[in-house]
């Protein structure tokens, strides 16, 4: 009986394609991020102020889910730092779940703000407000652009990390937000219909939760060890049942750390005249090459066992 380990494929067994070469995922997109913090702090202010001249709701509806943008940003690259510490003897993985914890959170802010900004626009149906529309209009188009620029710094990185797919999210949602607001602002200015104002509020919050609900459950699926996306278990098993010598596989395991860190385990159950010196070695060798090749997991172990030992396994365990 024998334990094998791969990390990764490729030379050294290498990484995933696309992913940075260390650290997190998510590491790779540190500075993006951070140039997104800051524009997205900078258009919450004016926003905030032109809502409060302008009495515009769907304003400062978008200056409040920019403000949990920035707190989701600002969690985000919290998390890479907690992330890319190294393990500890107590905590082997280090904090690389502390990414995936970010994104749960930025998901429960996502649906507070998609929440309170569809009830302030049912309320402002009954109560109506005068809405000045041309500092609407100004401040929509310059939190569009901003928000614009904030999205391609973001967009390679939503593939790679549920961390930074949750920041993308917050930035898009703020970009539609913004759009909303100058369509709104539009419609006042040409036809005087102040309900402009409510609809494009509540054009915001419809935007925001199914968004958030995609998140939630991508970001669940990690937490509750879920197969790793676009990895097919019974197809898994096949691959190395077609490998010679193999008889059969138990206790087969795969779920995800964190974004770009997928790990899988098994019990390989091995024809005896195979269990040889050289043959263990061979074995292991073909196991992680067929991994590595056919599907991306980053982190495999393999227990190499005899006939019957799994038989013999139960028994201990009782």
């Amino acid at each position: 009986m024998g334990a094998g380990h791969s990390h990764g494929h490729g030379h050294d067994h290498g990484h995933a394609q696309g992913a940075p070469t260390t650290g997190t995922a998510a590491a790779a997109y540190r500075g993006r991020l951070r140039t997104a913090l800051a524009i997205t702090l900078g258009v919450m202010v004016l926003e905030f102020a032109g809502g409060l001249l302008a009495n515009s709701l769907a304003l400062l509806a978008d200056a409040a889910h920019m403000a949990t943008d920035a707190l989701g940003l600002g969690m985000a690259l919290l998390a890479i730092h907690f992330a890319n510490r190294p393990p500890s003897e107590n905590r082997t993985f280090g904090f690389a779940r502390a990414e995936i914890l970010a994104a749960l959170a930025n998901c429960l802010l996502l649906f507070g703000v998609g929440g309170y900004v569809l009830y302030e626009a049912v309320s402002r149906f009954f109560t109506p407000a005068d809405t000045s529309g041309g500092l609407m209009v100004v401040l929509g188009v310059v939190g569009l652009v901003a928000n614009s620029v904030s999205l391609a710094l973001l967009m390679r990185g939503r593939q790679d990390s549920l961390n930074v797919r949750g920041a993308f999210l917050e930035v898009a949602a703020d970009a539609l937000g913004s759009l909303a607001v100058v369509v709104s602002a539009t419609v006042i200015l040409t036809t005087g219909w102040q309900a402009a104002d409510p609809v494009a509020s509540l054009a915001i919050g419809l935007l925001i939760v199914p968004r958030a609900w995609g998140l939630l459950r991508e970001t669940l699926d990690v937490l509750l060890e879920a197969a790793p996306r676009g990895v097919d278990m019974a197809e898994v098993r096949q691959h190395m049942l077609a490998l010679d010598g193999v008889e059969d596989i138990h206790d087969l395991h795969a779920w995800t750390i964190t974004s770009g860190l997928p790990v899988l385990s098994a019990h390989v159950v091995v024809r005896s005249d195979v269990l040889s010196a050289v043959g263990h070695e061979k074995m292991l060798h073909e196991l992680q090459q067929c991994l590595g090749v056919h599907f991306d997991v980053e982190h495999c172990t393999f227990q190499l066992e005899p006939s019957g030992h799994a038989e013999h396994e139960a028994r201990l365990c009782h």
